[in-house]
């Protein structure tokens, strides 16, 4: 509760502790600018993308519209600075107007500027209810927008005076039939996104070209615009959802449909032999082929992501990528649509790709960091493609990488966290490998203390990632940054133990019904490997941390790993996996891990339970969790706390009835990493 007060200190001496020189911190952290949703244009070579700065007084962050020249060395442009949140920049055909989501006009709309001459921002749509994503067809003729609609209704006004109705009822119940009624952070309301079409000039009504489907597009809870696109004529949009019926909370089966912009029929599936996730349709510049990415096995969300490319408007869909052992993530098409360009993780990295589309054979472009959201750049010589680069000394800035070998390395085109870093001081990261279960190379990275001195010891933070297909790699994470822990004065080491993602889909498959096995093995081979390799690290002083995934691990750890550790922190994990079935949404996740459902697989649940094991529990344990955690409810924190307050285990509790399965609010995040710190310092340096 003392900290809870303190919080407007600490937000009020922001300005003053972000701009001190010295050991990087969690005030660092979130001081830094962001850059996302990176958008090209056709007719020229100027990029737009998205800008997310801190407004600490209002514990939130802003977000405005940039632009940068790609081929060129002129500084970024700054196109939006309103109070409001503008995102989702979008070019039009002729390259001279920029279109973009604004929350100005009180909703969330769209609104469009010139893309380089100064000008105002005219809104677009004027709609009745928020716009959540859009897309502009070819001939910027057409807008595709996502709209929470109850799918009964015959028009837009209808929902929007079922919510106003709904808002005056004084009765605050509601009544659901089938799964889910809740999903990531957010209780259902009935509502659906359906993608409706209208003309840019707003001469007629849009029209929902999902009617009557029960389903959403873009996919809940964090699919955008590139679930959806208009076809090369304009005519149709191809879009994915997943139209499963009662089976929605335990299917994977998203597909991709086709619909007319009329609405005159109903949308056709074009994936319907396929029974695991069809997601991301994008077209070749010609028209003549659509990509997308295929997963193979229903009911696994972790599946290789397989890139397929079918002739439009007919033609049946090809594997491409049937001999690369890596998941793609965003595809690109070259100028030429030979080659598609794509991000994918590979061994502790997230590189970039190009793909021939003809033999499968995939090349990296990039050597380390973590490469996202690619766009192609508009040059009269070999393609270029702009890209955002991060890695574990740097936020994500913009970089132009030539598809050429001879052209040399990737140009930095932003540098908007230079004087941020040049003010603090980071831990050297280093990568290691180490023989882990049945001898199989697995990989890990230790994160020197910010300062190091040679000839001293220094204790640890062993950080473990969630998912468990996740990856804690050369990447600048906003939640997880290893370089808090380092300039704490603390060694970080991270193991990407079996099950881990970017290092064949064979590695991420083995974990399953195996949560407690390999992993643990792993991370107890890693930890040893890592005290012989760097003699530096204090092995008597060692805390172990995790979320979600990593959050059980530590409740795991805390009876299967007992006398290892000083101290544990487990972030939203569950202690009891079978109740932790009946209390999540998405339930393909834990029968797909465990082996199908609790009545039918009971011992795929008790195998690795952490449960089964309290009354070997000893170590002092910080326990964290989000009342809006919907995926990792809250009473598995809860219930965690209490077995170690009647243990009588040193603990503590932090709870954040706003959060969900992440700690996203500034101050929550201060507040989150403050208490962490503490924890270690109590545990490892008093």
């Amino acid at each position: 509760m003392r900290r809870v007060l303190v919080l407007s200190f600490v937000l009020a001496a922001g300005a003053a502790a972000l701009a001190a020189p010295g050991p990087f911190n969690v005030r660092d952290l979130v001081a830094m600018d962001r850059l996302s949703e990176l958008a090209g244009s056709t007719a020229h070579s100027r990029l737009a993308f998205t800008v997310s700065v801190l407004d600490a007084e209002a514990n939130r962050r802003r977000t405005d519209i940039w632009t940068v020249d790609a081929n060129d060395d002129t500084p970024p442009v700054r196109l939006t600075a309103d109070p409001a949140s503008d995102t989702s920049a979008v070019w039009s055909p002729d390259g001279a107007t920029i279109y973009f989501l604004s929350s100005r006009s009180g909703s969330s709309q769209v609104w469009r500027m010139p893309g380089g001459a100064a000008g105002e921002a005219t809104q677009v749509t004027k709609l009745p209810l928020d716009v959540g994503a859009f897309a502009l067809s070819r001939d910027g003729a057409r807008l595709a927008v996502a709209l929470e609609v109850f799918v009964d209704c015959p028009d837009i006004q209808c929902t929007a005076d079922r919510v106003a109705a709904g808002e005056k009822r004084k009765a605050t119940g509601r009544v659901y039939d089938q799964l889910f009624f809740r999903h990531w952070d957010t209780w259902k309301d009935g509502t659906r996104s359906h993608l409706f079409v209208a003309p840019v000039d707003g001469s007629t009504a849009p029209v929902d070209v999902m009617k009557g489907m029960q389903a959403d597009a873009p996919s809940k809870p964090f699919g955008g615009a590139e679930e959806f696109t208009f076809t090369p004529d304009g005519r149709g949009v191809v879009f994915t959802a997943r139209d499963a019926g009662r089976e929605e909370a335990w299917s994977t089966n998203l597909d991709l449909f086709v619909a007319p912009v009329d609405g005159s029929t109903a949308p056709r599936n074009l994936t319907a032999a396929s029974k695991g996730t069809d997601t991301g349709p994008v077209f070749s510049p010609d028209g003549a082929q659509l990509a997308y990415r295929s997963m193979a096995r229903a009911g696994f969300e972790a599946d290789k992501l397989r890139v397929m490319v079918q002739p439009w408007p007919t033609g049946a869909a090809r594997e491409v990528t049937g001999g690369w052992d890596r998941s793609p993530n965003e595809l690109v098409w070259s100028t030429n649509g030979k080659v598609l360009y794509a991000t994918a993780e590979d061994i502790g990295q997230q590189k970039l790709f190009a793909i021939d589309v003809a033999t499968g054979t995939a090349k990296a472009l990039t050597s380390s960091g973590y490469a996202a959201s690619p766009v192609r750049v508009k040059t009269a010589a070999a393609d270029r493609v702009a890209v955002l680069v991060d890695h574990l000394k740097s936020p994500a800035e913009i970089q132009v990488v030539s598809t050429d070998a001879s052209a040399g390395p990737p140009v930095a085109r932003t540098s908007f966290n230079k004087d941020r870093l040049a003010g603090v001081t980071f831990g050297e990261p280093e990568q290691f490998s180490f023989p882990g279960w049945h001898g199989e190379t697995v990989h890990g990275y230790v994160v020197k203390p910010a300062g190091f001195e040679a000839g001293k010891k220094y204790p640890v933070a062993f950080l473990i990632h969630g998912g468990p297909q996740g990856s804690f790699g050369n990447h600048f994470h906003y939640r997880w940054n290893p370089q808090t822990y380092a300039g704490a004065g603390y060694a970080a080491v991270m193991v990407d133990f079996h099950g881990s993602t970017g290092y064949g889909q064979a590695f991420t498959d083995s974990i399953r019904g195996d949560w407690g096995g390999k992993p643990l093995e792993d991370l107890q081979k890693g930890l040893d490997a890592a005290l012989a390799k760097y003699a530096w690290l204090d092995g008597d002083k060692v805390c172990a941390l995790g979320a979600s995934y990593g959050g059980y691990m530590i409740n795991w750890i805390a009876g299967a790993w007992p006398d290892r550790f000083k101290c544990l922190v487990a972030h939203d994990g569950n202690i009891d996996e079978r109740m932790a079935y009946f209390d999540t949404e998405e339930l393909w996740f834990p029968e797909w891990e465990h082996g199908g459902t609790p009545w039918d697989a009971a011992a795929g649940y008790a195998k690795h339970n952490p449960i089964d094991l309290v009354a070997k529990w000893k170590t002092p344990t910080l326990v964290i969790h989000g009342g809006r955690d919907y995926r990792v409810v809250d009473t598995q924190g809860m219930a965690t706390f209490t077995a170690l307050q009647r243990k009588g285990i040193p603990s503590r509790f932090l709870y954040f009835p706003d959060e969900n399965h992440w700690v996203l609010k500034p101050a929550n995040s201060i507040l989150w990493h403050d208490t962490v710190t503490e924890w270690l310092d109590r545990w490892l340096k008093k």
